[in-house]
């Protein structure tokens, strides 16, 4: 079981809870954690920006990143949104168990979509 965080930055509330809601509601993650008020500054076509953010901390399995980034690109808003992803080295036994048994498995969805 390999589990990791995928880190999404979203421009407003909305698009937080739509992506945080739709993932954990679909068994994509186990959990999404929203923090509020951050600075992000970059540059962008040659300038730099500031813009005030969010950042989505997705808890998943590695084998759901795929559909994962899949989905945030559906909901997402940005012409090109921050999707990374890091692994999870090591964790409490419980918590790690949690997020696979809180996600779905390929076989469930093998099953949940008529396949198989």
């Amino acid at each position: 079981m390999k589990n990791c965080v995928i880190y999404c930055t979203v421009q407003s509330d909305f698009a937080a809870s739509l992506i945080s809601t739709t993932l954990v509601e679909e068994k994509l993650a186990a959990c999404v954690s929203i923090i509020h008020n951050v600075v992000s500054v970059y540059s962008w076509e040659g300038m730099s920006q500031t813009d005030n953010e969010l950042i989505l901390m997705i808890k998943t399995r590695e084998e759901l990143f795929d559909d994962v980034k899949n989905r945030i690109l559906e909901l997402h808003d940005a012409q090109l949104p921050e999707i990374i992803a890091v692994p999870i080295t090591m964790g409490l036994d419980g918590y790690m168990q949690w997020i696979s048994d809180e996600t779905q498995h390929r076989e469930q969805q093998t099953v949940e979509n008529g396949e198989g």
